[in-house]
């Protein structure tokens, strides 16, 4: 006779509720009722049909609806300078297909003599898609056809990235509302295929909080092989392997990501040697770019008449500056009291990357929008951040229809009012980089760790013992992997653990 064991009722995760760790959440909560009671248990009982990753995925759709609605006026008629500029609703999707041949049937890199001033996998992408589009030439149906595929297969990854982040922090899944509904994500999705390299570094950082950090390198090896931004967050976690002392999480997820890496880039640099390298000669040859500082600052200076910067001026004043940030910021992560969440510090680096760089397109963004979610998930800082970002996409916008249809100041944005918008931007992010640098210096200010958790997105890092740390103050306080200190620490830190 067969054995029979009593049933076990399934453990539900429980969740942070957002009305009650969110003061602006809860304000609004008032028109339903007001917030949810201190004695219930979300997350012990089953929640129907309506579970958490269901009504996000809804919610993505109504965001994707108003992407699309926000580019209809192009839609019906046609991406043309200066319209396209004055109705918000640019791509670079038809600007791309039309002018480097996609159209005709050129597919980036595999063309010989094509170039592609993209990433290996963002032209693989572009080329891919391009053959989905029936017909020949490239006439306004098979343009309208190109945005709307890329459209399609943007959205899907952007409910995947919404589900990931989610995922990511099991007890806090209602967080990823900020990347489903974000005005950043349904004002810029759909220029170019950056939402690509974001849905890939959040299967990076996912399978990294599981610890499969051969995944996560692969992942992330891939998202930057598609954007090159990806590859910062190995930034993150050497600092963090420095600080635990797992220094192997470190090579094994740089290594999983340089093969990654390599396995896509180097078949087309042998291949097509000249394409491949055109997007690196690109890259450094290129003037500042719209938005960025050096950008608005050559604005100024050409009507104070000062002396502008060239692009090398430029690329050596964008380099110091973001080495000098990620120096405080890797300063920052070895000498807080407690060791910082790693998406505390992907945040930190990304964000400087996008001050410093010279170049500064709308769509990156989107960029920040899901690590924001995760290294601080408060709703007044995110809708400040973009209600910023959103005078700036208007801003730039408007001053690109005055540059293109050479139109007076009079019936268009004036160049100060630009600049002023793009000041706005940085000060924004600089804010939210400023309040997640003290959440890291006072943990009991960060949102996730004020519930008694360590570093739910940590993977190997979670509740692992310090193994190095500066103290700049005190400094005979500082734990050293060769000092006594240090081997008098290890039985009290692994009490605290327990």
């Amino acid at each position: 006779m067969q054995e029979t064991k009593p049933h076990r009722q399934q453990k539900r995760a429980r969740f942070v509720v957002p009305s009650r760790s969110d003061s602006l959440l809860r304000n609004f909560t008032e028109l339903i009722g007001g917030p949810l009671g201190k004695h219930s248990s979300p997350g012990k009982l089953s929640s129907g049909p309506y579970t958490v990753e269901r009504v996000l995925i809804v919610l993505t759709v109504v965001a994707a609806l108003l992407a699309v609605l926000a580019k209809e006026y192009c839609r019906v008629n046609g991406w043309q300078t200066p319209g396209q500029f004055y109705a918000t609703c640019y791509s670079d999707f038809p600007e791309l297909f039309k002018n480097r041949g996609l159209g005709d049937g050129i597919f980036p890199f595999f063309t010989q003599g094509s170039l592609f001033e993209y990433p290996v996998l963002m032209g693989i992408i572009a080329g891919i898609t391009a053959l989905m589009v029936p017909g020949q030439g490239v006439g306004s149906e098979r343009i309208l056809g190109y945005f709307d595929i890329n459209a399609t297969l943007i959205v899907a990854v952007w409910m995947i990235t919404v589900l990931l982040t989610a995922r990511i922090n099991k007890r806090r899944p209602w967080d990823a509302a900020m990347v489903a509904v974000a005005p950043g994500i349904i004002l810029a999705g759909f220029i170019n295929w950056d939402m690509w390299a974001v849905g890939l570094l959040a299967l990076g950082m996912y399978f990294f909080s599981r610890d499969k950090l051969m995944l996560a390198g692969v992942f992330i090896g891939l998202g930057t092989a598609t954007k090159l931004y990806p590859v910062l967050i190995l930034g993150a976690v050497l600092v963090l392997a420095l600080r635990s002392g797992k220094l192997r999480t470190f090579f094994v997820t740089a290594g999983a990501a340089l093969v990654a890496w390599l396995a896509v880039n180097l078949p087309i640099a042998a291949m097509n040697p000249s394409g491949w390298r055109y997007f690196f000669e690109f890259t450094q040859e290129r003037p500042a770019g719209y938005s960025s500082p050096w950008f608005a600052y050559n604005l100024v200076a050409d009507r104070v008449q000062w002396t502008q910067m060239n692009a090398a001026t430029i690329n050596s004043l964008a380099l110091y500056l973001f080495i000098l940030a990620c120096a405080l910021i890797g300063a920052l992560a070895l000498c807080a009291p407690r060791r910082p969440r790693i998406a505390q510090l992907v945040f930190l680096i990304v964000a400087a990357f996008i001050l410093t760089n010279k170049v500064y397109s709308p769509q990156f963004v989107i960029w920040l929008i899901p690590l924001l979610a995760l290294a601080r998930p408060r709703w007044r800082d995110f809708l400040i951040w973009q209600a910023a970002e959103g005078l700036h996409w208007a801003a730039i916008w408007m001053y690109l229809g005055q540059a293109t249809s050479g139109g007076s100041v009079q019936h268009n944005i004036d160049m100060s009012y630009y600049v002023l918008a793009v000041g706005l931007h940085m000060v924004v992010t600089a804010y939210l980089m400023a309040r997640v640098v003290m959440d890291i210096w006072d943990p009991a200010q960060d949102p996730l760790r004020v519930h008694g958790e360590d570093d739910p997105h940590g993977g190997p890092f979670d509740g692992a013992p310090d193994w190095l740390r500066i103290d700049l103050f005190r400094p005979a306080q500082s734990l050293l992997p060769w000092s006594s200190a240090h081997r008098a620490a290890e039985p009290r830190q692994s009490s605290e653990r327990r």
